[in-house]
């Protein structure tokens, strides 16, 4: 399987060859770095976490977390089950070029928070007839009692809190993949508002980028350039 973290921009739209016009929503891939590897000796399945984005101020434990993969300030983490983590160590980099157009997806997010809402719009209620002797009740959700056991059952479709629900679209297709801009084009709607997290997986192989080799801090550098300048003032005075 393969998969990495984006973030939701806007929608817009897209020309195939034929001249078809394709809406498409708009995906921000950022670097997305591998943090921590599970396996099912240590931890009982076999999963990468990976992050993404950055934050300006981390506590401690987030950043020791993190300090392995080298990044010590990523933003968002998030967890994927895998087959196999063979040849896969904290710092590697997820490659946005292992999707290519025509993938199908499954992408996950959040989806927009609509506060509280009654029954005719979260649950697509009729409502009651709009004639005479009803004047108040359009959109009333109507008798809740049951007449047998005199109290409410539990999971009544009532009003309430609608939205804010994490929410997985399937099989959607990728339109086009701009991998030097980060972006993938995916074809219709996706979870969520603008700037919203969103995590995107399909079959297939994921790549990844080696780690950047990490450089030596500059008080190491600077002991190992003392000896060598030390080195060769001996060897001038030697000569002399």
């Amino acid at each position: 399987m393969k998969f990495i973290i984006g973030r939701k921009l806007e929608m817009s739209q897209r020309y195939r060859p034929s001249g078809e016009v394709v809406p498409v929503t708009l995906v921000k891939v950022e670097p997305c770095v591998v943090t921590q590897v599970k396996t099912g000796e240590k931890d009982g399945y076999t999963a990468l976490q990976i992050g993404t984005g950055s934050k300006r101020h981390l506590a401690k434990p987030q950043a020791g977390h993190l300090k392995a993969s080298g990044h010590e300030d990523l933003a968002t983490l998030r967890e994927f089950r895998v087959d196999s983590v063979d040849g896969i160590a904290p710092g590697a980099v997820c490659e946005i070029s292992s999707f290519v157009s025509g993938d199908i997806i499954d992408v996950t997010g959040i989806s927009k928070g609509k506060g509280f809402q009654g029954v005719v719009k979260r649950w697509g209620f009729g409502g009651g007839p709009a004639t005479h002797g009803h004047k108040d009740n359009l959109r009333m959700p109507g008798s809740i009692g049951s007449g047998g056991i005199q109290h409410v059952l539990k999971g009544l479709k009532m009003a309430g809190r609608m939205g804010g629900d994490q929410v997985t679209v399937k099989n959607l297709e990728i339109v086009e993949v701009l991998s030097e801009q980060g972006l993938i084009a995916v074809k219709g709607a996706v979870p969520g508002a603008r700037g919203a997290t969103l995590l995107i997986q399909a079959p297939g192989e994921m790549k990844f980028a080696a780690a950047p080799a990490a450089e030596a801090p500059a008080d190491e550098a600077k002991a190992v350039e003392a000896p060598a300048e030390a080195e060769a003032a001996t060897e001038t005075a030697a000569n002399a």
